[in-house]
């Protein structure tokens, strides 16, 4: 994981380095900068695979062949084996095999790169970005006098005074001679494709299995956790990765209520880590914590949005903890989106709900996966997201609604049920935890209202109206939304960023906003027989 930034067609070395210094936190481990002809490249570097040599920019040709990329490439050995008789390799970098293989197959060598993504490479005054299929990895662009800008955050593309910041497209490629070109596509929903149980049980189970473990891609010496909110999604991620790595590392963060009782996902997270026999960290915050911390969240999240920043706070505390233990951490983000796990889906009509859910799919680009990269990297930490592997998306896409959301025998409607039946049986979670209630994250943590709460005695309804009325470019919707709003602009005043920041949809029925507990030790559970 690491920060990149550059420009193509003015040698702006000062620019480009200040972009640097605003993004330390992606990669405290190293920092280059490259310049040929009237191309700049620079990187900050957080060393996991090749940690010795893997210093970038990465060049070949003399330096007029380079490139600089933030992320992993899973199948970068197997690409390597092939390259290897043709391309001197000086490093065992995943980085140096896009650089190659672009000298073999051009821009379209994308199609072949497993993995999350966000680069830029040149071959003399050629030059490509591109960004990976689900846009797991952040990159933005802009204009200063027809010369192109381009950074991992919102906060350094601010520094190049670009009119507009873009939000590089996911799945996309771009070159001057092309344009952007959309090499990659979420599927086409056929879902009529996996209406055998047993069939789509058996291939979520091999095909996750696999998206797992490829993510446990790191040089030995650096250390790989999990998180583990004790709901189906993340502590399944924590129990396929404890196979491969003894001792696993992993965390949970929640609250206590006034009389002690600690929120939900504390009591779960401990069963399901007594189970795969993990290390397991907990931190306990308070509101005052949580008030302290809200401020530095929407700076680094950057974004306003109600929904993306309630989560961002547990999420944030969840990264604080883990950044003392491991460099890497595995999330359960995706699931919900590929599963159907969101209440509010239970609303629609069957033949929706795969819409919705290809929908969503679409939007993580700048919600959700933004928030788990921020949060995530502002501790230096690299967050994989193992559902959102392709081959997950394109099985999602063939399995029935009627296997995701499933009506059980007593009427109620069960969130995710085809992925709670694949993992059924095979011991690597207990069931209490397999077939817990669905909870967002602000929910399993206890902290849903405090955000709404605080807002709400801080912004009067004249001065929402007032802020709403006088920032037309910004979607604010809501007295919580206005009050994240005049935080966010403390650090982020310019306009040119509001473009680029995702609203989260869909959680506007109560299912998604209630204070929740007794998922554990209550009577809000799951047939565990359906």
């Amino acid at each position: 994981m690491c920060g990149i930034a550059g420009c193509f067609g003015v040698k702006d070395l000062e620019t480009v380095s200040k972009m640097l210094e605003a993004l330390p936190h992606r990669g405290p481990d190293d920092r280059g900068m490259h310049t040929f002809n009237n191309i700049v490249f620079g990187h900050t570097r957080l060393s996991i695979v090749d940690v010795k040599k893997g210093h970038q920019p990465i060049l070949t040709n003399g330096g007029r062949t380079g490139i600089i990329c933030n992320g992993e490439i899973y199948n970068f050995k197997k690409i390597r084996e092939r390259l290897a008789g043709k391309y001197h390799f000086t490093t065992g970098s995943d980085t140096e095999v896009i650089l190659h293989l672009y000298q073999e197959k051009g821009p379209e060598c994308v199609k072949e790169l497993d993995g999350m993504f966000a680069l830029a490479l040149f071959h003399g005054d050629e030059f490509m970005l591109a960004r990976d299929p689900i846009g797991i990895k952040p990159l933005y662009y802009g204009y200063v006098s027809g010369s192109l800008y381009f950074a991992s955050e919102l906060g350094a593309m601010s520094l190049a005074g670009v009119n507009e910041v873009h939000e590089f497209p996911a799945g996309h490629y771009y070159t001057p001679r092309e344009g952007f070109v959309h090499y990659y596509e979420i599927p086409e929903i056929q879902d009529h494709l996996l209406s055998d149980v047993e069939e789509a049980c058996e291939q979520i189970r091999e095909t996750f299995i696999a998206a797992v473990k490829k993510r446990l891609l790191a040089d030995k010496e650096i250390h790989v956790g999990s998180f583990c909110s004790g709901g189906i999604d993340s502590s399944l991620v924590a129990a396929i990765a404890a196979e491969e790595i003894p001792n696993l590392h992993t965390f949970v963060v929640g609250m206590q209520d006034k009389n002690g009782k600690e929120s939900d996902d504390l009591i779960a997270s401990r069963i399901a880590a007594e189970h795969i026999g993990s290390t397991h960290h907990e931190l306990i915050f308070t509101e005052d914590d949580y008030y302290e911390v809200l401020p530095t969240v929407i700076n680094k999240l950057e974004s306003y949005d109600p929904s993306l920043v309630r989560c961002a706070v547990p999420c944030y505390f969840t990264n604080k903890l883990a950044a003392d233990y491991v460099t890497v951490v595995l999330t359960g983000e995706g699931a919900d989106e590929l599963f159907s796990g969101y209440h509010y889906m239970k609303n629609y009509p069957m033949d929706v709900q795969n819409k919705e859910a290809r929908r969503c799919i679409g939007t993580l680009h700048n919600i959700n996966l933004q928030r788990a990269d921020r949060m995530g990297m502002y501790f230096s930490l690299e967050l994989r997201v193992p559902f959102l592997d392709v081959a997950m998306v394109d099985l999602a896409m063939k399995i029935p609604p009627e296997l995701k959301i499933l009506q059980s025998q007593n009427g109620s409607k069960i969130e995710k049920w085809i992925l709670r039946k694949a993992f059924q049986g095979t011991d690597y979670l207990p069931e209490d935890i397999l077939w817990r209630y669905k909870v967002q994250y602000t929910q399993g943590a206890g902290c849903e209202s405090l955000g709404e709460k605080l807002a709400e005695s801080e912004i009067s309804e004249a001065e929402f109206e007032r802020i709403k009325a006088e920032n037309p470019k910004a979607t604010i919707n809501s007295r919580e939304a206005a009050y994240y709003f005049k935080i966010f602009r403390q650090f982020h005043p310019q306009d040119s960023v509001l473009g680029s920041i995702g609203i989260w949809t869909g959680f506007d029925f109560a299912e998604e906003r209630e204070h929740v507990q007794g998922t554990m030790d209550g009577g809000l559970k799951h047939d565990k027989c359906s």
